[in-house]
C-alpha cells in the first residue's frame, strides 16, 4: 500500500457519463474507503442506509440530498457529515461530482 494518495485536483481527474452514475474507489482499508462519483443531470441513487458513518463533498454541480425526514440543496463545496444507519439519496440536477468517504470500524466511544 502506498503512504498517501495525492490528487492536486480531483475535479481534473473527472469523467461524467452521459447517463447513470459513475463510481471510482480511490482508497479502501479497513478504516476506510473512499468513492469518488459522477453523476449525470437527472441520475438519482435511492434513498438507503449505512451501518457507518459517512461524509459527503460536492466537488462540482447542483443535486438535492435526503437526510433522514430533510430534503437538503448541494452545490459546489457542499459537505455533508452522516451517522450510522441515517437514510440518505441523491439527485443530480446538473452533473455532479461527489466524494463519499465511509468511516468503517470506527473507535468505540
Amino acid at each position: 500500500m502506498e503512504p498517501y494518495l495525492y490528487f492536486r485536483d480531483l475535479r481534473e481527474h473527472t469523467s461524467v457519463p452521459e447517463s447513470g452514475i459513475l463510481s471510482r474507489t480511490l482508497q479502501n482499508d479497513d478504516r476506510s474507503k473512499i468513492i469518488h462519483f459522477t453523476f449525470a443531470p437527472g441520475t438519482e441513487l435511492s434513498a438507503h442506509t449505512a451501518p457507518f458513518p459517512a461524509t459527503l463533498y460536492f466537488l462540482r454541480g447542483s443535486a438535492g440530498v435526503k437526510l433522514g425526514d430533510d430534503e437538503q440543496k448541494a452545490t459546489e463545496g457542499t459537505f455533508v457529515y452522516m451517522t450510522p444507519n441515517l437514510e440518505h439519496g441523491i439527485k443530480a440536477q446538473t452533473e455532479v461530482v461527489m466524494l463519499l468517504t465511509m468511516l468503517k470500524n470506527p473507535p468505540k466511544s
